[in-house]
């Protein structure tokens, strides 16, 4: 895969957890290079987990929660002589993260009517659960993939 982005090679671990993941993710939640405000966005929501959590270290449940979306297989589109078909496929660790990190955040900014951090804490909350919109969304991903299993020998 040729695919590389400068953030993997210039990813520098938080400030306030130390942890990449937290940084990559804030950087995905960014619109506009406004990195302040996603950091915000993203602090706020740990602080939210630490209100309600109280002895459970926030970072380790957004580890978790972004542990529990990753798919392990997914659907892609191929084409057999003039039929697409779902061929069902393993993801890779480097896929499985940003999906994961995609889909926490589509599910937080789907929600409407409250501020962006208490709906990405909901979220990070529930998925640390294994439930909420990013799970299910996993979920649907791995069920594609079952119900189209009779098409794994296309893989390729």
């Amino acid at each position: 895969m040729g695919k590389r982005t400068a953030s993997a090679d210039f990813l520098v671990p938080d400030a306030v957890y130390g942890s990449e993941l937290a940084s990559k993710f804030i950087n995905c939640i960014m619109l506009g290079g406004k990195k302040s405000t996603a950091m915000r966005i993203f602090y706020g929501a740990m602080n939210q987990i630490k209100k309600r959590m109280g002895d459970i270290n926030p970072i380790d449940v957004f580890h978790q929660a972004v542990e529990n979306v990753k798919p392990t297989v997914e659907v892609r589109s191929k084409r057999v002589g003039g039929a697409t078909y779902q061929v069902p496929m393993q993801v890779g660790k480097k896929r499985q993260q940003s999906l994961a990190i995609r889909w926490i955040i589509g599910a937080s900014r789907a929600k409407s009517g409250r501020p962006m951090f208490l709906r990405l804490a909901d979220e990070f909350m529930a998925a640390y659960r294994r439930e909420g919109e990013a799970m299910t969304k996993r979920e649907n991903t791995i069920k594609m993939a079952d119900a189209n299993k009779a098409f794994s020998h296309f893989a390729w």
